[in-house]
């Protein structure tokens, strides 16, 4: 399997997407670095602007500023990171004085241009839904996890997500209906330091979203050769509040392309996992693409109480750790612990760490698709009963049936060592029983043949995407090559055609929605291993790693070519689920997940027949 399909494709997709016209600057050949900080911060910080000097080992992907963006006309002059404070301030204030004294603009119903940003405000069923810049009031439906009631904290602050929330995000030109606004979830007004990851970046566009000039904010970003990382700890250097950090790159990492939010407010922390990079069509004002959020309110401990990580949860403990292996600032990492994340007791934070890992199992279990098994089986979720698996994805790599039967055991709460033995039992167990032998063929036959039946990818069509409201224009993110689909060892007969619920969007969505099979035994099992996940990940090698053996140690090692992150969340309302389960096979089996989260696309998705699906090389 091509591990580097994914990520070139996907970095190529969107320089090809992008890149048009001139309007940015070529992303092709940049690549990650290290950096050193200007001061020491962390969550605790109220604005101190104290000078430190620290070191900071990060990674993140080359931004690119599309200037049609722009909700101002005017000309500007760009340097490598797209940033150009004077004619940002200007700018800003010229959006101010026009959201002021503009009428809401008039929408061109027959086509949104995939570059189109609306200005000042937006309409939605005739009626206003709020300026882009400055508060937003949240929409009226706001379910949770567990719970929908907003904490009041004791100095009156209030924490609207404190028992977390799956949302979509806001589309322009759509109801207002289980989303949110990239505004909603950084709330700036009240905002003391963000620390953002993303694959993609619009920086100006996102320094327009925070009051950059009092909060403190670290860029998690990919640059492979330190010539890049200079140059943007160059352009940055007269930007106090502004530190990067890159992540190793080092070997065969090629992709940054986690997504991730730690933001700190002066009584709790929010923490967002979303599928969105940090460009403006990601978070839908234009209305042509649409992503998942996942946010969290956890409140900070009383007095200057720091928890021990071996007293944190299962998802704390694993933040920490993605933290850590990223190179996050110490200050920063070490105040993550001053809050309480007894609101994530069962749910689990999953990554895949970029690089190779071996030696010790509790490296190489805790990351990739190893690691999504161990946290599966730590939420008591493990089964070794048939599955369902939907899993819904914008970048396909070179797939077969062996790494897709891995992803399903990991689904089972496998931590990888099955699918590896069965690739390397020559010399084990089975050599030496013939009965063994058989029975773990007989294991490996049933596993391939419930993937072969349940095992369902989601991915847009070549007319879904031409006949969306961007047209073709638009598919740039969304990756695929046509090599991969025509080798022999693609499993075509699984894919499923990707339609947004809202109709002509497309969809950027990393998600696995992973339950039983509709015949089992309701009354025996009233609360299923049910779960979704929800994240950065594709469904490639790439994204979820492999474990192969080491030539030298003869030992299992875990290889992976991106850093990803995301969250698994289980169904654990089970008069919910047993109220709806029994009519579940008429709508694929998928509205079990009603209750927890707002399901994007349409489902069951029709069968391609003799259509092809999308392929960037189309644009």
């Amino acid at each position: 399997m091509e591990d580097s399909d994914e990520d070139e494709q996907l970095r190529i997709a969107i320089a090809m997407s992008l890149q048009e016209k001139g309007r940015v600057p070529n992303v092709l050949n940049q690549g990650p670095t290290s950096t050193t900080l200007k001061e020491v911060i962390d969550l605790d910080g109220e604005g101190d602007n104290s000078i430190a000097t620290s070191s900071c080992q990060i990674t993140q992907t080359a931004p690119a500023v599309d200037e049609s963006t722009k909700l101002t006309p005017g000309t500007y002059s760009y340097n490598f990171l797209g940033l150009d404070r004077r004619a940002m301030e200007e700018e800003r204030l010229a959006r101010k004085r026009k959201a002021s004294i503009s009428p809401p603009p008039t929408r061109n119903t027959k086509k949104v241009s995939s570059n189109a940003i609306p200005s000042a405000r937006i309409l939605s069923k005739g009626k206003s839904s709020g300026p882009l810049y400055g508060p937003i009031p949240l929409p009226e439906t706001t379910p949770q996890l567990k719970g929908s009631s907003p904490r009041t904290l004791s100095n009156g602050n209030v924490m609207r997500f404190p028992n977390g929330v799956v949302k979509k995000t806001w589309a322009f030109g759509h109801e207002r209906k289980d989303d949110i606004k990239i505004e909603e979830v950084l709330q700036p007004t009240h905002l003391t330091l963000a620390v953002l990851s993303s694959f993609q970046w619009d920086v100006e566009w996102l320094l327009g979203k925070l009051k950059a000039s009092s909060t403190k904010m670290v860029f998690v970003m990919q640059a492979k050769e330190d010539s890049v990382k200079r140059q943007y700890e160059t352009e940055t250097a007269d930007m106090p509040n502004l530190h990067l950090c890159f992540p190793s790159m080092e070997g065969q990492i090629n992709c940054m392309h986690s997504k991730l939010m730690l933001l700190a407010y002066s009584t709790y922390l929010r923490i967002v996992v979303p599928s969105a990079n940090l460009v403006p069509y990601d978070w839908g004002e234009s209305g042509i693409m649409e992503n998942t959020v996942f946010v969290i309110d956890l409140p900070r401990l009383p007095g200057d109480e720091h928890a021990a990580l071996e007293n944190m949860t299962f998802f704390g403990q694993e933040l920490v750790h993605f933290l850590h292996a990223m190179g996050l600032e110490t200050n920063i990492i070490n105040s993550v612990h001053s809050f309480d994340f007894s609101a994530t007791e069962d749910i689990a934070f999953i990554h895949a760490i970029g690089g190779t890992h071996h030696g010790d199992a509790g490296q190489w279990q805790r990351t990739g698709y190893c690691g999504l098994g161990r946290a599966i089986s730590h939420l008591g979720l493990g089964s070794k009963k048939p599955l369902k698996i939907d899993f819904v994805t914008s970048s396909i790599g070179s797939l077969n049936v062996e790494f897709l039967t891995a992803l399903y055991l990991a689904a089972q709460g496998d931590d990888g060592l099955t699918e590896y033995e069965w690739r390397n039992a020559k010399s084990a167990k089975a050599r030496n029983s013939k009965t063994g032998q058989q029975n773990v063929m007989a294991i490996q036959d049933q596993t391939k043949r419930c993937v072969d039946e349940n095992f369902h990818i989601y991915f847009p069509t070549q007319d879904t995407v031409a006949q969306s409201k961007g047209g073709v224009a638009s598919g740039g993110t969304i990756c695929f090559q046509s090599k991969c689909y025509s080798s022999p060892t693609f499993p075509q007969h699984l894919l499923r055609d990707c339609k947004s619920q809202r109709q002509g969007m497309l969809m950027h969505n990393k998600m696995l929605f992973v339950h039983q099979k509709e015949n089992e035994d309701l009354q025996s099992n009233p609360v299923p291993n049910a779960w979704v996940y929800i994240g950065s990940a594709n469904c490639s090698e790439s994204a979820w790693g492999r474990l192969v053996k080491d030539r030298v140690s003869k030992r299992p090692k875990l290889s992976c070519r991106n850093w990803e992150c995301g969250v698994v969340l289980p169904l654990n309302q089970g008069q919910r689920y047993g109220a709806i389960a029994k009519t579940s096979s008429k709508q694929g089996g998928l509205d079990v997940f009603d209750s927890l989260i707002p399901i994007p696309m349409q489902y069951p998705g029709d069968k391609y027949g003799d259509r092809k699906p999308w392929f960037y090389s189309q644009l």
